[in-house]
């Protein structure tokens, strides 16, 4: 079956929803922040409605399937996450909570960065070369596309660079490991250290866009805080490339609207972690679709299951 399907992109910071079309136009989208809860059901009642008011829109009774992508860590066949970054949910039946929506109609589950890196492969161009999409944001999630298929792994985790160890003597994570990519380049993450280290957003939050904002001004601290945030991805970048011989990395999420306050320091550093031929030749590129990369991976997911 073909047609429109209804998109899902569940994130720390933000809830999107969406319906795509065959082609990849969006037809209408709409987003809201994640509410700051210890309750589940406020998490999932924010989202139940976001959902239904677009597929609404749709109308859903055209829609021909549901495609998820979430934080994680995630289980796609019981259809439940783990987000690290929403503390509300852990074993969260998101799949179970969505299907009244469409009722009848199938509904697929992948990891945010699984999505965001088949959103863009699909719109970006990419071919058959082998792409790790990452979203740096209140979290550093990831994904893999090998030979123009998602690589999901045994439990569908695969690609999770955020978790990748890089710094053996580094802070806690919130997975419960120590040193993770995500302790120490996710957004707030980044914004800690630099407060740690005196600097003040003054009447702002203290937060990475006010961060970049200040690095591109001059000021040294939030310079070091993206040097060395960009240093610990580039060794995950690095360590990834060489384990999966990647053709390209593409960038997402929030943190990279930093722009060159962040990809420069980050090109830098993988080329100076860098060594053998096949690793030295990976591409690091910033999100072209921004935050609607999720959502239409999460399209192209539930697009493939509509025709199955």
């Amino acid at each position: 079956m073909t047609g429109p399907v209804l998109a899902v992109d569940v994130g720390g910071t933000k809830l999107a929803a969406a319906v795509v079309e065959p082609d990849g136009t969006i037809a209408t989208q709409a987003t809201v922040p994640t509410p700051v809860s210890s309750d589940a059901q406020t998490v999932a009642a924010a989202l139940d409605s976001l959902v239904r008011e677009v597929a609404e829109r749709g109308p859903s009774r055209r829609l021909v399937g549901l495609g998820v992508g979430s934080a994680g860590p995630l289980d796609p066949l019981a259809g439940t996450v783990s987000p690290v970054n929403i503390g509300a949910w852990r074993d969260f039946g998101i799949l179970d909570a969505l299907r009244d929506v469409l009722p009848g109609r199938p509904a697929v589950l992948a990891g945010d960065g699984h999505c965001m890196a088949l959103g863009e492969h699909w719109r970006g161009g990419y071919g058959d070369r082998s792409v790790l999409g990452i979203v740096v944001s209140t979290g550093v999630g990831g994904g893999l596309v090998i030979g123009g298929r998602v690589h999901s792994g045994g439990t569908g985790n695969a690609g999770h660079i955020g978790h990748i160890v890089v710094d053996l003597g580094g802070p806690d994570c919130a997975c419960g490991g120590r040193g993770c990519v995500e302790a120490l380049s996710s957004g707030p993450a980044i914004a800690r250290w630099a407060v740690e280290q005196g600097w003040s957003p003054g009447d702002r939050p203290a937060d990475a866009r006010a961060l970049a904002d200040a690095a591109r001004a001059g000021d040294p601290v939030a310079r070091r805080a993206f040097d060395r945030a960009a240093v610990a991805l580039a060794a995950g970048i690095v360590s990834a490339a060489a384990l999966i011989d990647l053709d390209d990395v593409v960038i997402g999420g929030g943190v990279s609207g930093a722009g060159d306050v962040l990809f420069d320091p980050l090109r830098a550093a993988v080329a100076e972690l860098a060594g053998l031929p096949f690793v030295t030749r990976v591409r690091i590129h910033p999100s072209t679709l921004g935050g609607d990369a999720g959502l239409l991976g999460a399209a192209a997911l539930a697009m493939e299951a509509a025709r199955a």
